[in-house]
């Protein structure tokens, strides 16, 4: 569920943002850009500088989409603010990242729980310019086309606790890769700065980790070695899910969410 509406591009792919709107991008680009710049891990940075977003107005996905072809062939289309994970595996698998065409509210500012296009273009694009990035990406769209229903929610883990919110350790120092944290000005604070727990990255494990999209992550996986990550998309991930799937759930590290009466 969701409380906001999809922005409806023109013919050619552009969307009319108001100027409360791009006032939204303006400042969380002002709050957000010196703690990445801080805290995240140097192949989100090179995609960044390479992406040279705008900062006084929202991107527009066929703009974005011009360097990222010219680096690794993807492209941004933006779609309605939540797809199922059908759609979003059929899309990676296509080199196609799907970008929620809103912005947040000044009320979600710090946190939002739901992809927005902040999210999506400055969380997810940067480490799409990456060759090695971009193809584990789209090996995980192309497994999700081969996955049944049933195997979506526990494949969707792996993306999660990497591109997602994943860590990674650069000489010596824990940093943010995943473009959950890089787009979230309180998370990313929390994440390297706070006291979370913090696992070696491994593919069974991760597989059997349950997490919500409405909190911060009590949990993180801290990526070594990038080979260690793109490896697993060389590993049999179906195979990989069926063995999770064997050995269960862990059990979560986070309370249940309370539904409201």
């Amino acid at each position: 569920m969701t409380s906001y509406s999809a922005k409806i591009p023109d013919a050619d792919g552009y969307i009319a943002y108001d100027a409360a709107e791009n006032a939204v991008w303006r400042d969380l680009m002002a709050r957000q850009l010196p703690n990445v710049r801080r805290h995240c891990a140097q192949p989100y940075l090179r995609g960044l500088d390479t992406l040279d977003l705008p900062t006084d107005r929202v991107p527009q996905c066929p703009d974005v989409s011009i360097p990222l072809r010219a680096a690794t062939g993807w492209q941004v289309a933006p779609v309605p603010a939540l797809i199922g994970f059908g759609r979003f595996f059929g899309m990676l698998a296509n080199r196609t990242f799907p970008a929620a065409s809103f912005i947040r509210s000044r009320e979600d500012f710090d946190y939002i729980e739901e992809p927005d296009i902040f999210h999506e273009v400055f969380g997810h694009t940067p480490l799409l310019t990456d060759p090695r990035f971009a193809a584990f990406t789209q090996a995980i769209g192309e497994t999700g086309q081969r996955a049944a229903r049933e195997d979506y929610a526990w494949l969707i883990r792996l993306y999660w606790f990497s591109i997602e919110f994943g860590l990674t350790s650069e000489a010596g120092q824990i940093k943010a890769l995943g473009s959950g944290l890089a787009s979230s000005p309180t998370e990313l604070i929390w994440a390297i700065e706070g006291a979370p727990e913090r696992r070696p990255f491994d593919v069974i494990d991760i597989l059997r980790t349950p997490y919500r999209i409405d909190i911060h992550q009590p949990l993180y996986f801290v990526i070594e070695t990038y080979d260690d990550l793109f490896r697993a998309a060389e590993r049999d991930l179906l195979a990989d899910i069926a063995t999770a799937r064997e050995m269960g759930l862990h059990s979560p590290k986070y309370p249940p969410k309370r539904i409201p009466a």
